[in-house]
């Protein structure tokens, strides 16, 4: 449904995240490697960075990603942060990678122990520090459409 909306704006949507996984599979490692990685070498967040600024500065886009916020702060109109419980957040890890919800659990605690300490090592920033969002939104307490039909007053009021 969000898809659908933003093709009918003419909002192009792009994934900091799926950029982060492309990146993971052009060099052939898995993406936990990378974020291990990226932890010693932080032009891998820069490369991300710069590929996601770049679509930012083509306008008319919607970019989601943890370090898409703070990267684009100068840049955008709309700053959203979506969450979740853990215990839904973990099932649809799950669902998306096709994995158990225990492995889901264990991978998605070592990626975000490695991505706290990127992002304060190279950014100076605690992932949990929310203060530059105008919009803090729970997506477990509707459906995709419910969240959808948010995201979409919000940007448009």
């Amino acid at each position: 449904m969000l898809r659908d909306w933003l093709e009918a704006l003419r909002i192009r949507h792009v994934s900091a995240g799926a950029l982060f996984r492309r990146i993971a599979k052009e060099k052939r490692i898995s993406l936990e490697e990378l974020g291990e990685k990226a932890l010693e070498d932080p032009s891998i967040d820069k490369l991300v960075d710069e590929r996601t600024i770049a679509v930012a500065e083509k306008g008319n886009v919607v970019v989601d990603g943890q370090l898409a916020g703070w990267v684009l702060k100068d840049r955008s109109d709309l700053r959203i942060y979506l969450m979740a419980p853990e215990d839904v957040r973990l099932e649809r890890i799950a669902k998306r990678d096709k994995v158990t919800v225990e492995e889901a659990r264990v991978q998605t605690e070592q990626r975000e122990s490695v991505q706290r300490e990127r992002y304060s090592r190279h950014y100076g920033f605690q992932v949990e520090d929310r203060s530059i969002y105008h919009l803090v939104l729970d997506t477990s307490l509707g459906s995709i459409e419910d969240t959808a039909k948010v995201l979409v007053s919000a940007a448009i009021w």
